[in-house]
């Protein structure tokens, strides 16, 4: 019996490029697809996960959203990955800015993802897993943002199971020492599923707001205005 398509996916087989771009955001895929992909076309909209498929220049890609946190971009990634046929996740999504040197709209590359949550237990391994992204991805990405004029910051991200943190010692506050660049919700997780599938994953994340200061982009500034981190993505799937 097929795996697909699957509870959360209504495309079929071949429908999904070897390369896919992931937002958090559905209305980011939409965006994505609709200005940069020629000849897309929706492959899958269950719950308003949006997924097209087109050209970028002479080149097929695919963009579908993963919506919010690790549990929907587990699901998500781990069915691209072992029922698609997909063989690399680029993550364009937003973070919140940890390391105070960053600025707003900087984008970063994730080396490798620190986290809060249980996602990892499941592989059996009595320890703490440090996933990290594929090297040829991140140099990839490196070169094309040079050539692009893009700064590219690389280094460990946090991948936070908690969005409004009511702890007396944030996480955020803990991690600026160490050196972490930032936090979101979903790179732990993609790079883990990507590991275990044998397949390639990188994230790479535009600084949407400052955890210690409050300064934040608008939710339309992050659907719509992070071109940087979505032309880096393209030109290395």
């Amino acid at each position: 019996m097929s795996n697909v398509p699957t509870a959360h996916n209504t495309a079929k087989a071949g429908d999904f490029a070897r390369t896919v771009l992931m937002p958090g955001d559905p209305l980011r895929a939409k965006f994505i697809a609709d200005t940069f992909l020629s000849n897309a076309h929706l492959v899958n909209n269950v719950r308003g996960i949006q997924g097209y498929t087109g050209m970028y220049k002479d080149k097929p890609v695919s963009v579908m959203a993963s919506g919010m946190g690790i549990p929907t971009i587990g699901i998500y990634s781990y069915e691209l990955f072992n029922f698609y046929g997909v063989e690399q996740i680029i993550r364009v999504g937003s973070a919140g800015m940890i390391k105070q040197s960053l600025k707003l709209r900087d984008v970063v590359a994730g080396m490798s993802a620190y986290t809060n949550s249980n996602y990892g237990s499941q592989f059996g391994f009595n320890g703490i897993l440090a996933p990290s992204a594929d090297f040829g991805l991140l140099l990839a990405a490196h070169q094309v943002a040079k050539r692009l004029g893009v700064d590219l910051q690389a280094g460990p991200v946090f991948s936070s199971d908690v969005f409004y943190d009511e702890s007396q010692s944030p996480a955020s506050e803990l991690l600026e020492k160490l050196n972490v660049l930032c936090v979101e919700m979903e790179t732990y997780a993609l790079y883990l599923n990507a590991a275990r599938a044998g397949k390639k994953a990188l994230s790479l994340l535009t600084i949407s707001d400052n955890v210690k200061t409050g300064e934040a982009l608008s939710s339309m500034d992050r659907q719509q205005t992070f071109t940087q981190m979505m032309e880096i993505a393209l030109e290395i799937a």
